[in-house]
């Protein structure tokens, strides 16, 4: 028997399949150990909330542990360097969501990772709207008062979150889009920007939806509108902003499930079609309503498609604000 010697094509082409021969059983295998999911925020919050949520229900369908680590701070890129630097393997993965995505990045003085090409985008999850409200004594009770007062007054103040928040964020593109003198009042966080805000010490706060239904009830703060497309089924009553004609206003605080670059696709696949699965599972749902979050299978595709739409228009709008954390 006589053996040819292999052209360099050849010799290529067999070293590639070796290598593919190589990498199929170890993507069969995968989990073949514990899977993290780095949340950006602290613990309790609607991140790592659904974090925890999602966390144990993909353990049951993909066969190994999946554990939540918290790592909050700058914006969400502490955490989401992390993941961003982590090897794609599939073993590191991060609660996605606006903040680390779409806002921090852009407010460090110098960007920590592309939110784009950092990250695989796997799955999305939903998102919640903000509402934007005002004090009962504040005497507003519509958008159109809102720039009534800002207008009469030269400024309106409002309060959120903290510098670079989702709040502080659609604060500056009332300002933008309708020319009303919003004048950011940050906060520690949503519960001391609540209390200033009964008290009519702000007159406007804007803050992610969830945690104001029960003042809205008490009748101690009112709604003006909602930052989704649709109604929100926690407040069936407020008007959305394209109501109130302010269709550029819709901004949601998306969620979703995202690893570091170049993740191998059956991975990606593997992940998506389980993330979908488990979103639709009547007490995923449910969980998911009480943080006011709209759940909606998407492919992985459709979600990365939908992140560089978010970073194109909240990553300018952050810069050009001057937004500094």
């Amino acid at each position: 028997m006589t053996f040819t010697r292999p052209t360099r094509r050849g010799a290529l082409q067999l070293l590639a399949a070796g290598a593919a021969s190589l990498a199929l059983p170890a993507l069969a295998q995968w989990p073949d150990k514990p899977i993290k999911i780095v949340v950006t925020f602290p613990a309790g919050g609607a991140s790592d909330i659904l974090a925890r949520v999602m966390a144990e229900q993909l353990g049951k369908k993909l066969g190994q542990p999946v554990v939540v680590d918290n790592k909050p701070g700058a914006g969400g890129t502490i955490g989401g360097a992390q993941v961003a630097a982590a090897a794609p393997d599939g073993y590191t993965l991060m609660l996605s969501n606006t903040t680390p995505i779409a806002l921090g990045p852009f407010a460090l003085e110098k960007q920590p990772y592309d939110p784009v090409a950092a990250f695989t985008h796997i799955a999305y999850l939903g998102s919640a709207p903000l509402v934007l409200m005002a004090s009962k004594e504040s005497g507003i009770k519509t958008f159109a008062d809102l720039e009534a007062r800002a207008r009469k007054e030269g400024r309106l103040d409002f309060g959120s979150g903290g510098p670079g928040s989702v709040g502080h964020i659609h604060g500056e593109l009332i300002r933008k889009i309708t020319g009303a003198n919003m004048v950011h009042v940050p906060y520690r966080g949503g519960a001391p920007m609540t209390t200033d805000l009964i008290a009519n010490v702000i007159p406007v706060g804007i803050d992610v939806l969830t945690a104001f239904v029960p003042f809205f009830k008490s009748g101690q703060l009112v709604p003006i509108a909602v930052t989704s497309q649709a109604r929100s089924p926690l407040t069936p009553e407020v008007p959305t902003v394209v109501e109130v004609g302010q269709p550029k206003l819709v901004l949601e605080n998306f969620f979703g499930l995202s690893g570091p670059a170049k993740l191998p696709a059956a991975i990606v696949t593997r992940l998506n079609s389980a993330c979908n699965e488990v979103m639709v599972m009547p007490e995923v749902q449910k969980k998911m309503l009480e943080l006011g979050i709209v759940g909606k299978p998407e492919s992985a595709a459709r979600f990365e498609s939908f992140v560089k739409d978010q970073v194109g228009v909240l990553g300018p709008t952050v810069k050009g604000a001057g937004i500094k954390l």
